[in-house]
């Protein structure tokens, strides 16, 4: 994997992610560039990528299937980046096909380069794709959840739980802001630090600080007033924790040598509150594909895995709401 497609190394040997460069909005404004319009936007993401998970189950959440289609990629990165599958290929997933909107196009990289040919920035997913003036709006995936969270609510039900459904409750901004730094920084992009550093001290300081946090994230949920991070009500924070949770044992213990301890055995409240979301909510379990998040990591980063072995374990990928592992069962 290019250094282009994720982001670099410096001088210490510490992973540095890149910044994404499309940053404008849907705006329920209808006199806006880009106003809300009901099968005017497509998402591209991958099963794979935590980032683009955080985009399909905010959509699936607010009940934008309709309004907002989707087309999911190949889990496979290489050289170019993203493919999109053929039509002979035949992955798990819904709206794992062909491009539907450029049918010649192979890859996620001719979408940018289709509006400047002399782009430098990252082929990254999610991607939101403007049918109408043929453009990419933004390709930050916290920003499309914001999107997907409140702009499209006028083409909802007027009294779908859906349409009131709110990522991002006023009253609670400051605390979710707050956390999320810490969770961006730490855990989210912490497995990544931890994954592609190149010397054991890059290693050791983000590996470490990524179990601090986990430990901090614990301790917040063991406190929690209800099934959520925040209590009684889901909020955005619960979509970015989870999509680098549910990744954790299956891929980032082994594969980013993040093995201080895995979420089953040694984190009893996140992994009671991963499940809940998991099994209770469709939009978190519907859209959490383990054959594309496993393929992906251990088939695409040659640099770490060169014999791209995809490891069987754990099994299963994750446990029911009453089963436990037999270290928490023995206590």
């Amino acid at each position: 994997m290019s250094d282009r497609k994720i982001g670099l190394i410096d001088a210490s040997g510490e992973f540095k992610r890149q910044a994404t460069t499309f940053r404008d909005f849907v705006s329920k404004d209808p006199n806006s560039r880009f106003p809300a319009e009901k099968g005017r936007y497509h998402l591209y993401v991958s099963y794979a990528c935590p980032w683009a998970h955080r985009a399909l189950i905010v959509r699936k959440l607010k009940g934008l299937e309709d309004i907002v289609s989707m087309t999911c990629v190949h889990w496979h990165m290489g050289e170019k980046g993203w493919r999109f599958v053929t039509s002979a290929e035949n992955l798990p997933g819904e709206n794992v096909t062909p491009n539907p909107l450029h049918p010649t196009f192979t890859h996620i990289r001719e979408l940018y380069l289709s509006i400047n040919s002399d782009y430098q920035g990252r082929f990254s997913v999610p991607l939101l794709w403007d049918k109408a003036t043929q453009t990419i709006v933004n390709n930050e995936s916290a920003e499309i959840m914001r999107i997907l969270n409140s702009e499209f609510d006028e083409l909802l039900p007027e009294a779908s739980k859906s349409r009131n459904l709110n990522l991002l409750p006023k009253d609670q901004l400051d605390l979710i802001e707050a956390c999320n730094q810490w969770i961006y920084e730490d855990i989210n992009n912490g497995v990544y630090k931890a994954g592609f550093a190149s010397t054991q001290e890059a290693y050791t300081r983000s590996v470490t600080k990524l179990f601090e946090s986990l430990d901090r994230a614990e301790k917040d949920l063991a406190g929690s007033a209800g099934p959520y991070y925040f209590g009684e009500m889901i909020t955005e924070t619960d979509i970015k924790l989870y999509t680098t949770l549910i990744r954790f044992d299956p891929v980032y213990v082994q594969h980013f040598k993040c093995n201080i301890r895995d979420i089953r055995s040694g984190y009893p409240n996140i992994h009671k509150w991963m499940r809940n979301l998991y099994w209770n909510i469709p939009a978190f379990r519907e859209t959490t594909e383990f054959e594309h998040i496993k393929d992906h990591y251990t088939k695409s980063h040659k640099q770490i895995n060169p014999s791209a072995i995809t490891s069987l374990g754990p099994l299963p990928n994750i446990l029911n709401p009453g089963q436990e592992v037999a270290a928490v069962r023995g206590t």
